[in-house]
């Protein structure tokens, strides 16, 4: 894991070269479009403080500010311009259309479809599926048939129930079963960028109204190695959670043959930035479907505690085991994770059920 030293501010793909590109490509395309003008809107003095959606919403302001006033003319020069630019930061085209499109429906749908091809517009689709979740819906039906992956995946990621960093829709919130026709249409799809984004969407699903996600699989599971795939790394939340049902989907079973002995920590107590090793034994005495993790009952900073659960492994045996496991677990402080000193639990899961747990100290460090 990079220290956060060493992480480059995501806001930052927002640089000076990218508003002089952008700028210059723009001007190409447009006899109107003033590039100083537009520079100058950009990179005003508190350009420097400026996060990342506030540094994409500037450069789309600035954008509108120096293209043609009529917004078709204003999108025939981003379809235009969009193509040179990729990843992050060519999220300033679809959130033009965000921003100023909501009243040019036709043009703007069109639009998205097109600026999705060169980064993404999954965050752009909210407010239309705000403004008419009925009609954005079908248009993403019919994209989810598309010949284009990435297309595609819009279908699936735009209407995410729970979308990281998009904003909240909550009619799907309310009713996700919504987009399930979208799904059934992507269940097998060849390309693995689709398959997360419907996995993905499954797992927001399960948070919301687990029962009708577990419908969902039970359903799908067993179609093909695709569909199969993504069942599988949807279920991961509830997969972590040890639900039973979901368990027993995968053929883990909690059979009283499987047992955990001689669960130890090298030390008793580590210091806080220390590396944390533990054993154990894992027993089974006829052939299963095992799945192995860990959890560690981490203490926050207010003295709770909140579990976290590691996969360690899965397998099918074949005969009887007898097999020891060495893992260890860092307790570094990482840019996802601050620990803390206090008393920590460590518990061993089989197939989803805690057969061992034993109590560690981490203390402060010198």
């Amino acid at each position: 894991m990079w220290g956060a030293e060493t992480i480059e501010p995501l806001k930052n793909v927002y640089h000076e070269s990218f508003i002089q590109n952008l700028a210059k490509e723009l001007s190409k395309e447009s006899s109107v479009f003033d590039a100083d003008r537009f520079q100058q809107l950009v990179l005003k003095k508190d350009w420097s403080q400026l996060e990342l959606k506030a540094r994409m919403r500037r450069v789309t302001e600035s954008m509108h500010a120096c293209l043609p006033e009529d917004y078709e003319q204003a999108i025939e020069v981003l379809c235009k311009v969009a193509p040179h630019f990729t990843g992050l930061s060519a999220l300033v085209f679809p959130d033009f259309v965000e921003t100023y499109g909501l009243k040019h429906w036709d043009v703007s749908i069109k639009a998205l479809e097109f600026f999705t091809l060169f980064s993404t517009s999954e965050f752009a689709v909210r407010p239309f599926l705000i403004k008419n979740q009925e009609k954005m819906l079908a248009h993403m039906l019919v994209w989810s048939q598309d010949k284009n992956e990435h297309i595609r995946r819009l279908a699936s990621e735009g209407c995410r129930p729970r979308l990281p960093w998009g904003l909240t829709v909550p009619a799907l919130k309310k009713d996700p079963s919504v987009t399930l026709p979208i799904l059934e249409n992507l269940k097998s799809d060849p390309a693995r960028y689709v398959q997360k984004s419907v996995a993905n969407h499954l797992n927001d699903i399960s948070a919301l109204q687990p029962d009708l996600m577990k419908q969902t699989v039970k359903k799908w599971y067993g179609a093909n190695d695709r569909t199969n795939w993504i069942v599988k790394h949807a279920c991961r939340t509830l997969l972590k959670k040890g639900d039973p049902d979901i368990m027993a989907l995968f053929g883990y079973g909690d059979d009283p043959s499987i047992q955990v002995t001689d669960l130890k920590l090298e030390h008793d107590s580590i210091r806080l930035g220390e590396t944390m090793t533990f054993h154990f034994t894992l027993h089974a005495e006829k052939p299963l479907k095992l799945r192995v993790e860990y959890a560690i009952d981490y203490v926050k900073s207010r003295g709770t505690r909140n579990q976290k659960v590691f996969k360690i492994t899965e397998f099918e045996t074949d005969s009887a085991l007898h097999r020891e496991f060495v893992r260890s677990q860092s307790f570094q402080n990482m840019t996802t994770r601050k620990h803390y000193a206090g008393i920590h639990t460590l518990t061993i899961i089989i197939n989803g059920i805690r057969k061992a747990s034993i109590d560690f100290e981490v203390v402060e460090a010198n």
